[in-house]
């Protein structure tokens, strides 16, 4: 309990009002520090006319305190009445329930198991699961057509109240509107208020064992069904996730634990690729020549300062196990698995987004924003609902586009050079990829968004991620661009050596270009990822053990009161969305296609790296944010887009990384012309360097390339770039080909879930129709007609 009072009683959840009846809404905290007067007095008056507007709106309101001798903490708790939810929830477009029906399966695993009678040790009996309903729009008229519309206290759900409220508070001015100085995130920023937030549902601590499963709050549920490490190989109870965090939250956890699963063929053929190379290693003849050969080639040095080496130095066998034939055929695996994953994505996407009534969100339902409708100069009818909405002429809203377009193209273009600088600079690896561990902050780039006034918060957020996920790009993959197709192809001969400002550009080491570049991947996919985990993991408890130090004197001022529930909930850290975790995951899905022919082993570290990631998120949103207002969503938004550019990315990438970095088809060029069993192959591949170079030297010296003694390039040169650019032309068709018939293959929506779609639309229709055949014979009566 929240509080102690003899009469009236509180309710268990503790998030009621203090006459134990009212539900709250949303909690407001108000902290008041030290600052200029002037400052404080703007910020006052800024708060009075904001709680003036809500009143004025309809909320109701009730004022709390946590107070010491430093600092008060002042809670506002906020509740909507019933008249303000029915409004709201008809302009908002909420679903309204019209008929139960059967609980659905949608894991195609469960059902494959099920029909061949194997026990599924995946399927977990969650309790409470939420009741699935045939549904539409709300509308007042028709209060009496939806199911529990006579139980006023539980027919919006917690979730809606709160959305509702939301909606509410981001919608109250508090000082000019054409300012934009609207809603309670601007006060958040300003620092007028400290917090804004919904209550989670009770503890997330389980009571005693002899504690029924379906006596637990919704919390509790999904902390011990969830969150908990010892469920890490049972299914995610998606609904539960819906119905406490909302669908956003809940189709990241869905689209997070699909890719999850399908990376397990993916890990399982990466493996058997790898491993088949470590089988095959002994029979790798131009290895063993290497290793043999003695003092037979000396190689040109590497660098100004080095001296010359033996190319029997280093043994070159485990090159052989990134670069061997096994990997082309990956590479081709991996191109089609990736696109497949997108498809079957899409089916899954679209059945989840109808069980959850928000398959036409984007397209209808979704209102314009509280800063779009403030400063929009006009107002225009909208074309679907015919409604009179906020407009913004579309040349204005052009140009400030094209102004944050151009920030990201000037930030991007330093980074990539400063990156490709870096590695040409620095010649210890580790140091190289260290550039990966650190990430650069979003904040500069998100302060130019604002001005592009888009219509709705999808077309805001997805504008802000296209940009930011560029840059992140750039940031990411330059490193490795360069090194696979950079590194090394600008060296020149010796004596006739290529620099870049004074200095001499930069060699492959003596294990190849290939090499470094699985090298890259390897601390990616591993410390990369191994960092990000042990940081998630710290940084959250980090925060919340600041923000509990930041509140021990208000604590210590009240230690013989037990803490209330909005009490415990503000000495959370708040839930920053889903942006970091998104990119996280879509970063890596690129690693692992794009340059999947130099690491095969990549989806292997992804799969064992999600596996943690879901606990982890799941964990930090139960136990360690402040609940997030629920937020629908039709799909994951323009990062879908974004995988699908990456697959295609990752064909034309692993072709050209095949055909330029790969020593595949030289080898292959070598066995058609010369000798199949590749003996000799080594002398091929290597030239002399030139008579002037010699005479300078007093050595003559080997360097891998196909050039004659002046340093020209010979015709087996030209003929490889033939065969290099031919198979980079019949890859790319051949794969595409194959992706575009997957593509028809397989429908975006699954002929079972049309059939649904048609008759919930039947049933809202017989639900919601006037009664024209009753008006139709009370006119056909004689005399009533006028």
């Amino acid at each position: 309990h929240c509080e102690r009072t003899s009469s009236p009683p509180v309710h268990p959840s503790g998030n009621y009002f203090r006459d134990g009846q009212t539900k709250i809404g949303n909690v407001e905290g108000a902290q008041e520090e030290s600052r200029s007067e002037r400052r404080k007095a703007q910020l006052a008056q800024w708060r009075d006319k904001f709680i003036q507007n809500l009143q004025s709106a309809g909320l109701l309101m009730e004022k709390e305190e946590s107070s010491s001798v430093k600092k008060a903490i002042h809670y506002l708790k906020l509740h909507a009445p019933w008249d303000v939810l029915v409004y709201y929830a008809e302009e908002l477009c909420l679903r309204a329930p019209l008929q139960a029906q059967p609980q659905p399966d949608f894991n195609t695993s469960a059902q494959v198991l099920q029909k061949l009678w194997v026990p599924n040790i995946m399927k977990d009996s969650v309790p409470n699961r939420p009741v699935d309903y045939y549904t539409c729009a709300f509308r007042k008229s028709k209060m009496e057509k939806f199911l529990g519309s006579d139980d006023r206290e539980n027919y919006f759900t917690n979730t809606q109240r709160h959305r509702i409220v939301y909606e509410i508070l981001a919608r109250t001015v508090y000082g000019r509107r054409k300012r934009a100085e609207v809603g309670v995130a601007r006060l958040l920023n300003e620092g007028a208020f400290t917090g804004a937030f919904p209550l989670h549902e009770g503890p997330f601590e389980l009571p005693g064992c002899d504690m029924q499963p379906d006596k637990l709050n919704k919390r509790q549920v999904l902390y011990h069904y969830w969150s908990n490490w010892l469920k890490w190989y049972k299914y995610q109870p998606l609904d539960h996730i819906r119905e406490y965090f909302g669908e956003k939250i809940a189709l990241y956890f869905a689209w997070l634990g699909f890719y999850t699963a399908w990376l397990l063929p993916a890990a399982l053929v990466g493996t058997c690729v790898f491993v088949s190379g470590i089988l095959t290693m002994g029979s790798n003849t131009p290895a063993k020549e290497i290793c043999e050969s003695g003092g037979l080639y000396l190689m040109c040095p590497l660098c100004e300062n080095c001296k010359p080496w033996n190319i029997s130095d280093i043994c070159p066998m485990v090159g052989y196990l990134f670069d061997h034939p096994g990997t082309v055929f990956f590479s081709v695996f991996m191109s089609l698995w990736a696109v497949t994953f997108l498809e079957y994505w899409k089916r899954k996407n679209a059945t989840l987004a109808h069980h959850w009534d928000c398959m036409d969100f984007h397209e209808e339902e979704e209102p314009p924003r509280p800063e779009f409708s403030a400063m929009a100069p006009a107002m225009e009818e909208n074309p679907v609902t015919g409604v009179k909405e906020p407009y913004f002429p579309e040349k204005a809203r052009i140009s400030r586009m094209l102004t944050g377009s151009m920030v990201i193209v000037i930030m991007v273009r330093p980074t990539g050079v400063v990156r490709v600088l870096l590695s040409e600079a620095v010649t210890i690896k580790l140091q190289i990829n260290l550039i990966y561990l650190v990430s650069p902050n979003k904040t500069l780039p998100e302060t130019f968004f604002p001005t592009e006034m888009h219509r709705t918060q999808t077309q805001y957020e997805d504008a802000f991620t296209f940009k930011v996920f560029i840059f992140q790009f750039v940031n990411f993959y330059s490193s490795p661009f360069y090194v696979a197709f950079f590194k090394g192809r600008f060296v020149g001969y010796p004596g006739h050596y290529g620099t870049l400002f004074g200095m001499r550009n930069e060699d492959c080491g003596s294990g190849g270009c290939l090499i470094e570049l699985a090298e890259q991947l390897c601390i990616i996919m591993v410390g990369k990822q191994l960092i990000n985990n042990v940081q998630e993991f710290v940084i959250p408890k980090i925060k919340a053990w600041r923000q509990k130090r930041a509140l021990s004197s208000v604590k210590k001022a009240q230690k013989a009161e037990q803490p209330k529930c909005w009490e415990q909930d503000y000495e959370l850290i708040p839930c920053e969305g889903l942006f970091d975790e998104y990119l996280e995951i879509v970063l890596q899905f690129g690693f692992i296609t794009i340059f999947v022919a130099a690491f095969p082993l990549a989806p292997l570290f992804a799969l064992l790296n999600n596996w943690v990631e879901v606990r982890l998120d799941a964990y930090k949103f139960v136990c360690e944010y402040r609940r997030p207002v629920a937020e629908r969503a039709q799909h994951i938004g323009v990062w879908f887009i974004i995988l699908e550019a990456l697959s295609h990315v990752s064909v034309i990438v692993n072709a050209f990384l095949i055909a330029f970095t790969s020593d595949f088809l030289p080898r292959l060029l070598y066995q058609y012309k010369f000798n199949n069993d590749l003996h000799g192959y080594v002398n091929f591949t290597l030239a002399y360097s030139p008579p002037s170079y010699n005479y300078s030297s007093h050595t003559v010296c080997r360097y891998k390339a196909f050039r004659d003694e002046n340093g020209k390039y010979t015709l087996v040169y030209w003929e490889l770039l033939a065969v290099r650019l031919g198979f980079i032309i019949a890859f790319e068709h051949v794969v595409f080909f194959v992706l575009r018939v997957i593509d028809w293959m397989v429908p975006d929506i699954p002929e079972s879930l049309e059939l649904k779609i048609k008759r919930e639309r039947y049933l809202a229709k017989q639900a919601l129709a006037d009664n024209q055949e009753a008006l139709l014979v009370n006119e056909a009566i004689p005399g009533n007609k006028k």
